[in-house]
């Protein structure tokens, strides 16, 4: 298996509209539903910073826990270093059933396979749900021609037949799916406002002719809750704002949190300053932009919203969202 290297050139397109008047806010406030929120407190497994032991990597992943289920988004690059960081934050993952995958890039997808080996004996339905997007298994090619898949693998279905060879079920969502209660994926994100955000650098096969890969499988996980969405993202590639539209298609709610990668730490101030006033229109309170997103972006879309210091984090190993939406830092924070 190989290592994926890809040009990390941030793209992020937007395209023609205008950025939501407050009358739109308004009217998405008006509509937060009276329905009780599933209570799930998310912690921070997998992402670039760490201490006290903990493994930090240019990745991603996520525990979401309450009384009745534990749900993992992403599961980081290296195959161990969910592992490793459950084990020294002392969280049980072993009840872990139901796996959603942001996209297919390997700083995602790397833990899957080792982490369903790990627990299957403990718990034989460990890790056996994996929820992915529509086009997740398309392969991917190099302008050289080399295959890059999901986890290190150079091949997409190679990968895939691997999995599955050790219990792992694939479900893919061509809509969106509530994956349990007040959670859901929202599959693939149309392409509204940002075209693409992302790196450049590999294709996929479209009727027979090479087309620029950006990354049509990134999905999203939101969260209901009283106050409105919590959106996670891995690494945003659909466009922050696409993915928020998405899930006010879904249950018209203000967007009250985002959590996760972004795609922010290298787009232009004009990028991040739309960005920060459509968050501002939409309800965002509660910021802890990790991974991709970047500091200088989180910073400034805090700025332009006016998020209280204590509703920001930059998302360290360890980093918590309580279920009832407190931000509890990582030390190294």
């Amino acid at each position: 298996m190989m290592k994926i290297c890809l040009i990390t050139v941030a793209v992020l397109v937007f395209m023609s509209g205008s950025v939501a008047s407050q009358n739109q806010s308004q009217s998405i406030h008006n509509g937060i539903s009276n329905s009780a929120d599933a209570g799930y407190e998310i912690t921070v497994l997998a992402t670039n910073i760490s201490n006290y032991g903990g493994f930090g990597e240019w990745s991603f992943s996520a525990l979401y826990e309450n009384e009745n289920e534990s749900i993992l988004f992403d599961t980081g690059f290296h195959e161990d270093t969910v592992l490793h960081n459950a084990k020294v934050l002392q969280k049980d993952i072993s009840k872990v059933e139901k796996v959603v995958l942001s996209h297919f890039h390997a700083d995602h997808t790397g833990g899957l396979i080792k982490l369903r080996k790990t627990y299957r004996n403990e718990n034989s339905e460990a890790f056996s749900e994996a929820y992915v997007a529509k086009g997740f298994f398309n392969q991917r090619y190099t302008p050289e021609g080399l295959k890059v898949g999901p986890a290190g693998f150079e091949d997409a279905l190679a990968f895939k037949n691997v999995a599955e060879k050790e219990g792992i079920t694939f479900i893919v969502i061509e809509n969106h799916l509530e994956v349990a209660k007040g959670l859901f994926a929202t599959g693939p994100v149309e392409r509204v406002v940002e075209k693409y955000n992302g790196p450049i650098g590999l294709f996929i096969s479209n009727n027979g002719k090479k087309e620029a890969d950006i990354i049509r499988d990134d999905q999203s996980l939101g969260m209901v809750t009283q106050k409105g969405w919590v959106m996670m993202s891995g690494c945003g590639h659909s466009g922050i704002i696409n993915t928020a539209k998405k899930l006010q298609s879904i249950k018209k709610m203000p967007v009250y949190g985002a959590i996760g990668g972004f795609h922010l730490f290298k787009a232009s101030d004009d990028v991040i300053n739309k960005t920060g006033l459509w968050l501002k229109d939409n309800g965002m309170t509660k910021f802890m932009g990790g991974h991709c997103t970047g500091i200088h972006a989180t910073n400034t879309i805090a700025e332009i919203i006016g998020i209280d210091r204590n509703d920001l984090s930059h998302t360290a190993v360890g980093s918590v969202l309580t279920n009832d939406l407190e931000i509890i830092r990582s030390s190294v924070e």
